[in-house]
């Protein structure tokens, strides 16, 4: 019977442990999204500052192209828009993980309740 409640917790132990490489993953693509969204709202804000005789110029590769000062601010804006859109998505997915993690670590701790009072039958029985 023991044996049976070790596999069990074993298996429990790797999906947890996945959970965790997920949560792991997640969080790190939210601070990157973080970063992102930090760079871009400084550069929005430099923009703002422009008049339209002002020049901008977009880095392509190595060169330089003038860009419109109204089409750099609509694709900033559109930047921003999907990478709040990013993190919005990786703050539920990280709810959903932690969620997941939580009940994994509530199934850890019984099946381990469980296998000490299996164990301790049998230390009983010899």
């Amino acid at each position: 019977m023991a044996e049976a409640i070790q596999k069990k917790l074993q298996s429990e132990v790797e999906k947890y442990q996945m959970i965790q490489k997920d949560l792991s993953k997640s969080m790190s693509a939210r601070q990157k999204l973080e970063a992102q969204l930090t760079e871009n709202n400084i550069v929005k804000e430099e923009l703002d500052l422009l008049d339209s005789q002002n020049i901008v110029y977009k880095l392509i590769g190595p060169v330089l192209v003038k860009q419109d000062p109204d089409e750099a601010k609509a694709t900033v804006a559109k930047r921003l828009e999907y990478i709040n859109g990013e993190i919005q998505r990786h703050e539920n997915l990280l709810k959903e993980l932690e969620r997941k993690s939580d009940q994994h670590r509530e199934v850890l701790t019984s099946l381990q309740q469980e296998y000490q009072r299996a164990q301790g039958l049998a230390v009983g029985k010899v």
